[in-house]
């Protein structure tokens, strides 16, 4: 995983380079600052959603959900009156199981990259998110429909046939690393790094690009758009880092991934929260979290709101 660090050989070159292993992150981070009572709150998008809409953070808007089999069939009824719609399982992780239809008629269904499905697929494929196919652990699940997110033109050389996202890794309250996600051809238009999306890092107080990596190999242009990816530089920053900010307060988590899109007209939205986050982020950025977690221990205040917690990051 850390190939990007392999000029960086043992371990304790490792630890010297502030890099979070997986081992240190469980039981360390995790399993002290993410009380297990607490992760339906993210684990569940149900839950997340009606938690946003609380705390008053943008998210896609909720079309419907389907908790049973025999419901699928309303699947169209659901969805009448939009254009299109987004299919996603309520307990998954990953992108897994994420169906996005831009147009549809009653038996034909387009997906981003222009190739259709029939309603038998799709009754299919929500019948495989409630099995549980895609969600963590196997579990039943349930499937959500959502309106579809339209990207800003910002990122329209960026990104290949999907929506960008930014994660923000948010500790005690402090967005302290961050990365956008785009995608390829190879990650199938997903901006999911372990399928071939491209992860660049991104500066914690501008936005702005730092280091770019593809299966963790630093890169400079979109494999597929041939965009000089040194040139991201992500509007709304701040608001971004608001609405990672305040969800440590609407989940109590101390550690958590926060996924924020934005919307071409609604701006920043929060897509979902992960309280098990992956470590790539470092590949990407090229320093570990350790020290950023470090430097939050021994300099950062205490007892803020979101607010001025993001004032003083980007100070």
């Amino acid at each position: 995983m850390f190939s990007f660090f392999k000029k960086f050989t043992s371990p304790k070159l490792l630890r010297a380079k502030g890099v979070l292993g997986m081992n240190t992150r469980n039981f360390h981070i995790i399993s002290r600052y993410n009380p297990r009572k607490l992760y339906p709150l993210v684990d569940d998008k149900v839950q997340t959603k009606a938690l946003a809409l609380q705390y008053g953070l943008a998210t896609p808007n909720l079309i419907g959900v389907i908790e049973h089999q025999f419901q699928v069939k309303n699947i169209l009824d659901m969805v009448k009156d939009h254009s299109e719609f987004v299919v996603k399982p309520a307990h998954g992780s990953g992108g897994k199981g994420v169906l996005v239809i831009k147009e549809f008629t009653d038996n034909c269904f387009t997906l981003p990259s222009g190739k259709t499905i029939s309603y038998s697929e799709l009754y299919q494929h929500i019948s495989n998110i409630l099995s549980g196919l895609y969600s963590l652990g196997g579990r039943y699940d349930e499937a959500l429909v959502e309106e579809v997110v339209h990207f800003s033109d910002i990122f329209k050389d960026y990104s290949f046939q999907g929506v960008p996202d930014v994660r923000v890794i948010v500790y005690k309250g402090y967005p302290i690393m961050a990365m956008t996600r785009l995608s390829t051809a190879e990650s199938g238009g997903r901006a999911n790094l372990h399928q071939g999306a491209v992860g660049v890092g991104l500066d914690i107080k501008t936005g702005k690009t730092k280091k770019a990596v593809q299966h963790n190999l630093p890169l400079t242009y979109h494999p597929d758009t041939q965009a000089d990816l040194r040139k991201i530089e992500v509007p709304l920053w701040r608001e971004h880092l608001l609405i990672a900010a305040k969800a440590y307060e609407m989940t109590g988590l101390g550690y958590f991934g926060a996924d924020i899109v934005l919307d071409a007209q609604k701006g920043p939205m929060m897509l979902e929260l992960n309280a098990r986050p992956g470590l790539a982020i470092q590949i990407a950025n090229g320093l570990g979290l350790k020290k950023a977690i470090k430097r939050v221990d021994k300099r950062y205040p205490s007892g803020l709101p979101p607010e001025e917690r993001v004032n003083f990051i980007l100070s």
